[in-house]
């Protein structure tokens, strides 16, 4: 399996092109501020035919480049029906104005085709497989997105991609609207600590980590795992 990212715009959110190899079709992950242009370089480089793009959520920071990327390639986005509403009213989904001069570089709203993301569903696209994970915390709408242990025929670790849930060492801000701490626990311990150590994540931010690696060493993991509650209550603020 080819996995090419890069991140992206003023919040530096990783965008990821997945694909079984270089020369195939692929999926677009969270194509948010300022990504067009990366994706455009990685579908050269690796000459990859994208043929539909998946959000892990609707923060701005994650679906700025979807209409463009969308409409290069004339491909669907894929997301929960929770967070829909954030790629037409970026605004509402941070309770605040992000500023004229960033707005003045969005193309805000919907691409041609939607379709809406539901917990537990079977994504077949570009020869792979993901599985969709509701993981609310974050955003009402947060998703993850699981791939198998074995990708076109290779023995390789499971992959997450994990969004705004779990990053390196943290976990996703639950302070702006959408956000519930309580609920963020109740993901964390339900989509990712069942998974295996070897499971590889590729989070919406900072650097790649190993589920084995959080259990032993994220202060919320590893209070979830010793069953001694949720972790340190405030989640420290990476990302939108």
């Amino acid at each position: 399996m080819l996995i090419a990212g890069f991140p992206a715009g003023a919040w530096g959110t990783n965008c990821y092109l997945v694909a079984p190899a270089a020369g195939e079709e692929c999926v677009i992950i969270d194509p948010g501020h300022q990504a067009a242009q990366g994706v455009e370089d990685a579908v050269r480089k690796h000459r990859l035919k994208p043929v539909a793009v998946i959000l892990t959520h609707g923060h701005i920071d994650h679906v700025a480049s979807v209409v463009p990327v969308c409409g290069a390639h004339d491909v669907p986005a894929w997301i929960h029906p929770a967070d829909r509403y954030m790629m037409s009213d970026p605004e509402k989904a941070l309770g605040r104005s992000i500023g004229m001069p960033l707005l003045g570089e969005l193309t805000v709203g919907e691409p041609d085709e939607v379709h809406e993301l539901t917990d537990g569903a079977e994504l077949a696209l570009a020869g792979l497989e993901f599985t969709v994970a509701h993981a609310p915390g974050h955003t009402k709408g947060s998703v993850t997105f699981g791939t198998p242990e074995a990708v076109g025929g290779a023995d390789i670790p499971p992959v997450l991609f994990s969004g705004d849930l779990l990053f390196a060492g943290s976990i996703g801000r639950t302070d702006l609207p959408g956000g519930d701490h309580a609920e963020m626990t109740e993901s964390l311990a339900r989509v990712c600590l069942p998974l295996d150590d070897s499971t590889v994540v590729l989070s919406g931010h900072g650097p790649q980590t190993t589920i084995g690696r959080e259990r032993a060493t994220n202060p919320y993991l590893r209070e979830l795992a010793a069953g001694h509650g949720s972790g340190p209550t405030a989640a420290p603020r990476r990302g939108m």
